[in-house]
Parts: C-alpha cells; structure tokens; sequence
C-alpha cells in the first residue's frame, strides 16, 4: 500500500475547490468568482460547440441573473491527479427557475462536468470544460414559498450583491 503524500491530498481539496467556486459563481451570479475558476486560455463546451470560457462567463452571467433563481448542486467527483495537470469527473444536478407567460417555470438537467485542470504558480484552474447531459426534467413550478413551513423561512438565496453570503445576513 503506497503512502499519500500531504501534497496530494492538498491537490484534491484545491481543485475540489475550483468546482465548488464554480458552481458558487453561476448560482450568485457573481462574474468575478466564476472568471476565477478558468485561466485566460481555457475553453468549455456545454453541448454547442467549444467556446472561450471567459466569454461565455461575460455572457452567462447575465442570461442567469434574468432568471428567478439558480442551483448547481455538485455530486460525485472522481479527480485524477498527474502531477501538474488533472482530469475531473462531476455530477451535477441544476435548477433553474424562470418567468413563462404561464407562471415560473423550472427547467432541471443532471449531467457532468469532464474537466481537464492545470496547476500554475500554485493554483488550480480549469483548462477545459465539457458538458454531458444525462437527462432533463421541466414543467410548471412547484416552489412555494408561504404555508406553515417554508412560510417562516425568511432568508432566501438571492444574487450578488444581495445574497446572504455577501450582506452577512
């Protein structure tokens, strides 16, 4: 049995990390935390083609923020680790919320992120990112928001600046 090294088990946490910030970024909108996540050269494919990361970071951010609410709830993460660069898989299952003519609207796919990382001057960073959609579910909304349960819970995720996380609320 071969021993792990402290430097190995801080990889793994660092690039956990990443994701984690990443999925922070979409959900608080939040340009400066996602743009984070990618170094200037990385790329990500969401199912449409392979893009620049930043550039669609400046572009998703905002198509986000027009919608009433947001989850990304990352699963299972299988990360490979070779020295300066890293593979990743992540499951993730997304909400999103949004206005129809109808009445709110959720749209929720699980899927997975395949990443490819690179470890520079210390840090970890996203190189390139593809999406693999596994299924998708969508119909009118069920949220609910008053009734003797969720109606006491006043503190609702919101976008930067007014989330709780930023305002300490």
């Amino acid at each position: 049995m071969s021993m792990v090294r402290a430097e190995d088990v801080a990889d793994r946490l660092a690039i956990m990390d990443v994701l984690n910030r990443y999925a922070r970024g979409i959900d608080r909108c939040d340009l400066m935390v996602l743009r984070s996540v990618w170094w200037p050269e990385a790329k990500a494919d969401y199912g449409t083609g392979e893009i620049d990361a930043l550039a669609w970071s400046d572009g998703v951010v905002p198509a986000l923020a027009a919608m009433r609410r947001t989850q990304h709830f990352l699963g299972n993460m299988l990360i490979d680790i070779d020295g300066m660069t890293a593979t990743a898989e992540t499951y993730c299952r997304a909400y999103h919320e949004v206005d129809s003519p109808d009445g709110p609207y959720e749209m929720e796919v699980g899927g997975r992120y395949l990443d490819r990382l690179e470890k520079r001057d210390g840090g970890w960073r996203l190189l390139h990112r593809r999406y693999v959609l596994d299924w998708s579910r969508n119909g009118a909304s069920t949220a609910q928001w008053d009734g003797p349960l969720y109606g006491t819970l006043t503190r609702h995720g919101k976008r930067l600046p007014e989330d709780p996380l930023y305002t300490g609320d």
